[in-house]
């Protein structure tokens, strides 16, 4: 998919984000854990919920779409327990399918196509919750033991390895505690999917989860709260925009310190407990001035500032007044979409791949863009939203990854957008 932006057309109107992906994904694992039906609510259409799905299916699952973004999913009996690389497709997600197979059918192997050094937390965690695991000739074979009491910390606050330890400890476990466990709204999510299951969960949203475990989970029905990361992005493309818009529900406690971030960075939002209301902003202004720079931004776990945003506050830091630097402290290599900024006329110093200084405020042009990262497509469609001029987005469909009908709903808000 290749899109056409014209730029700097003010946003005005309501916004509805849609589900969070990255919950709806540990929930359709979570949902294989029974034989019962689980019905999930406000499921987002996004390339990685139906692989997700496809991938449910062939495990043994049978869903029902109730209407366009309800499904009820029964899992009366798991099919299979090896998946292969023609399974999973290189899906790195499919790794949370490890819990539900190990639970229900006591041994799992999974074909792996990635490096081994992308998942060692979570191949640590399973050994330290006493399960048998091996990895060998590209595939990682387990078998599922019971215990009574588990205290496991994990080497990185990882949600997949999170959300697979607390799936097992659910139904193998009496008693589990994980320490430097994440704790994003998606993994809330999971955790109180789990407890309607039958299991009891204690400490989030904090980094230390109790969970007390029962063998058997039963069926239940939840609403997929809308994704933060969204939200977000969109309050941001209004404030640049010098838009007004109102976007509904949000669960304000998501945004504490993104609302934070936002005004150091001259945005202002009035947050209630559904509703994010952006005024007009006819300027942004860095404020809180640090000892060499006028602010920075560091990324962190959560409940800290989102790595899924670093993109779209690049892009705010290079349409404020001041000198930003810009801290990605959790990945590799995330900052180097600020390339193709400094092509369409931003100020940007990659100091290396964890670090950026920005000097704004810098207008913005057009460009020709080739497939925007997963990660920072909602950044780069902001920059092409605030550049003057025509941007051509190549791959554009890299957005429907985690995001459902975003371009469509931004359209409706006055932005120029033409797909082709």
């Amino acid at each position: 998919m290749r899109i056409r932006v014209e730029g700097r057309h003010p946003l005005n109107g309501i916004y509805q984000p849609a589900g969070n992906s990255n919950a709806a994904i540990s929930l359709f694992a979570a949902s294989l854990l029974t034989e019962d039906a689980i019905t999930l609510n406000n499921v987002p259409d996004t390339t990685t919920t139906r692989t997700m799905l496809k991938l449910a299916e062939k495990i043994g699952s049978v869903f029902t779409y109730v209407d366009k973004n309800t499904v009820t999913i029964r899992t009366a009996q798991l099919t299979k327990r090896a998946l292969t690389t023609d399974d999973t497709e290189g899906f790195v997600s499919a790794l949370l399918f490890l819990a539900p197979i190990l639970v229900r059918r006591q041994y799992v192997r999974m074909e792996i196509d990635f490096p081994l050094s992308r998942i060692r937390t979570h191949l640590d965690a399973l050994r330290d919750l006493g399960l048998e695991l091996t990895v060998a000739d590209g595939a990682i074979e387990c078998k599922s033991s019971t215990w009574d009491y588990k205290d496991i910390i994990l080497t990185q606050s990882s949600v997949t390895a999170t959300s697979i330890v607390m799936m097992l400890a659910a139904c193998l476990g009496k008693e589990t505690v994980i320490h430097n466990a994440a704790s994003e709204p998606h993994v809330q999510e999971l955790a109180e999917l789990l407890e309607m299951m039958g299991a009891q969960i204690q400490g989030l949203p904090s980094n230390v989860i109790r969970i007390f475990g029962k063998p058997d989970l039963h069926g239940t029905e939840i609403t997929i709260s809308p994704d933060h990361i969204e939200a977000a992005s969109v309050a941001a493309i209004s404030a640049m925009t010098e838009g007004r818009i109102q976007i509904d529900g949000i669960n304000k406690t998501h945004f504490r310190v993104i609302d934070k971030i936002y005004r150091r960075l001259g945005i202002n939002l009035d947050i209630d407990d559904h509703a994010i209301f952006v005024p007009r902003h006819e300027s942004l202004t860095l404020s809180d001035r640090e000892e060499d720079v006028d602010l920075a931004i560091e990324t962190m776990p959560w409940p800290n500032f989102p790595s899924d945003l670093v993109a779209t506050a690049t892009v705010v830091a290079t349409q404020a007044r001041g000198t930003s630097l810009i801290h990605e402290k959790l990945f590799d290599n995330r900052l180097l979409f600020v390339d193709k900024l400094n092509a369409m006329g931003a100020q940007i110093v990659l100091c290396d791949p964890h670090r950026a200084i920005v000097i704004g405020s810098s207008p913005l042009h057009g460009i020709y863009m080739d497939s925007p990262d997963v990660r920072t497509g909602l950044g780069m469609l902001a920059a092409a939203l605030v550049a003057h001029g025509e941007t051509i987005i190549d791959n554009a469909q890299a957005l429907n990854i985690t995001f459902d009908g975003v371009v469509t709903k931004l359209k409706a808000l006055g932005a120029k957008i033409e797909i082709e």
